[in-house]
């Protein structure tokens, strides 16, 4: 599904033509984006940074320890993702601390890596996932993609991948933006609930309608 048009956006200060790509949890974001990825789309993705961030010496991992101490922090010097994840979902207060040491860092990565892809790409692709419920995120993207499927789906796939108990990945779920929200915030969605290559066809027609919107954009700049 794809809709006509969207209010104009401030990526002219990305000066490049921006799409943000999100879904929920096990919905299929990063296969999308691999797949833009080939058809030469920079990809700018969120949680890939955050993993950087908080990988053993990453810039995240000095304030992590100190604002929750070092129990968090795994025996290699990473972040101990698994035992942060029950904490931060069974504590909110806890999730809005975490965030404010990684969203500022996060910010700052992607804004680098967008500014390297001018040039080489025909518009820059950013995978977030929580980009329906961050406004000053998607006031700065040219277009919305939704990856989306159902509930049930997403707990399948994210147990058998992850090994997380269903009720823990539903209360994940839970607290993301809803189904609904997510699809009428979307510009553009993608319905993944079938084998990752039915998706490929309209993953090329959306690339070449994102490389025509950037060309248009970049002629009026």
């Amino acid at each position: 599904m794809e809709r006509t048009s969207r209010a104009a956006s401030s990526t002219s200060e990305l000066q490049a033509f921006a799409v943000g790509l999100t879904g929920g949890i096990g919905s299929g974001k990063t296969a999308v984006a691999e797949m833009f990825a080939t058809l030469g789309a920079a990809i700018i993705d969120s949680d890939a940074i955050a993993h950087s961030l908080t990988a053993a010496e990453g810039p995240a991992i000095g304030p992590i320890a100190r604002e929750f101490g070092d129990d968090y922090i795994g025996a290699e010097g990473a972040l101990d993702r698994r035992k942060m994840r029950e904490r931060v979902f069974r504590d909110r207060s806890a999730k809005a601390r975490l965030e404010a040491i990684l969203h500022p860092l996060i910010r700052e990565q992607a804004s680098k890596q967008a500014r390297a892809a001018i040039g080489r790409a025909p518009f820059v692709l950013f995978v977030v996932p929580l980009l329906v419920e961050s406004r000053a995120a998607r006031d700065r993207m040219g277009r919305l993609l939704v990856i989306d499927c159902s509930q049930a789906t997403q707990v399948v796939r994210v147990c058998a991948r992850s090994g997380l108990d269903a009720a823990l990945v539903r209360s994940i779920i839970a607290q993301q933006a809803s189904r609904s929200e997510r699809l009428d915030a979307a510009d553009d969605v993608l319905v993944n609930e079938g084998p990752l290559d039915m998706l490929r066809p309209r993953v090329q027609r959306l690339h070449s309608r994102y490389c025509e919107l950037a060309r248009e954009r970049a002629g009026c700049v």
